[in-house]
């Protein structure tokens, strides 16, 4: 995409990045907007593919970011803080991998400088999750798609 030294997210920590660069981290996948499921014995984290309800199926954004937390008790809003234990965040999500010191994905927008190769390399939701208020019992929308 541009050169090394436009590669923000490979010389600036979480903690120190501009609000901006911290949003552009998200490749759009909506897997962070899944219900989740865990096991409180092993702590291991099990998706659904049912969405929270802001979600916006066809576009994968959610339809009300900026009250999202206000709206829905239960969403998480990242902060570097939160990054210290990412274990709930999706493997390919950019905030875990980069708490983790791990490279983005070659698919990532800040890599290809173009959002839909996020749906072309099979890394979003889009077109395989349904909305909560369609779904019943998260138990029967288990999927082994997202990590």
């Amino acid at each position: 995409m541009g050169s090394k030294s436009d590669n923000f997210w490979e010389t600036t920590t979480l903690a120190a990045m501009t609000p901006e660069q911290w949003e552009s981290l998200c490749d759009g996948c909506a897997k962070c907007c899944l219900e989740k499921l865990e096991d409180e014995d092993t702590g291991r984290i099990y998706y659904t593919n049912v969405a929270c309800k802001l979600l916006d199926l066809n576009t994968c954004r959610c339809g009300d970011y900026a009250h999202r937390a206000a709206i829905v008790p239960s969403c998480i809003t990242l902060t570097p803080a939160l990054l210290e234990q990412p274990r709930w965040l999706p493997a390919t999500c950019a905030y875990r991998l980069l708490a983790e010191q791990r490279l983005l994905p070659a698919w990532h927008p800040l890599i290809t400088g173009c959002p839909e190769t996020v749906s072309e390399a099979g890394a979003s939701v889009h077109g395989r999750v349904i909305s909560e208020e369609d779904a019943g019992p998260l138990v029967q929308h288990l999927v082994d798609w997202v990590e």
